[in-house]
């Protein structure tokens, strides 16, 4: 029978324990992000189906094609933050430059939209851009951690 008592060894003398540290603070690193990729997603899967939603793919179908792939982009992007969050720092500001885009591509993109549609984009696109905001900056605070 083995013998599994540890008296006398602790982690401290285990020859691989720097590693193992570096290894941990990496992994624990990468994550600051977690409490924003999941609102990013549920945005964007929002921005995705508001045309179905609010009805309003009959007589705004560009501004609802225009919902419908800004909506699965953002939510790419969430997906990306909870998947490779150290890789999609980098990408935090995209998502408010899609915020931006989706407030202004109501007037640009679609064609006398009524209350309803730009308060819809409105909503969606200034949350979008408060959680960009937010990935950028965990993304700079981590940046400095690190560095």
């Amino acid at each position: 029978m083995s013998n599994l008592s540890h008296t006398g060894r602790d982690m401290a003398s285990h020859p691989d324990v720097s590693e193992m540290r570096d290894r941990y603070a990496r992994m624990l690193g990468g994550r600051d992000v977690a409490l924003v990729d999941a609102p990013v997603f549920l945005v964007g899967l929002y921005c995705a189906i508001s045309p179905w939603v609010l009805h309003f793919t009959a007589n705004q179908p560009t501004l609802a094609t225009h919902n419908l792939i800004m909506g699965i982009a953002i939510a790419a992007l969430g997906l990306g933050f909870t998947v490779m969050p150290e890789r999609m720092y980098g990408l935090s500001w995209a998502i408010c430059a899609m915020g931006i885009w989706t407030i202004l591509s109501t007037w640009i993109v679609g064609s006398s939209p009524d209350l309803g549609i730009v308060l819809n984009n409105v909503i969606i696109g200034g949350l979008t851009v408060l959680l960009g905001l937010a990935c950028a900056a965990v993304s700079m605070k981590s940046g400095k951690r690190t560095v």
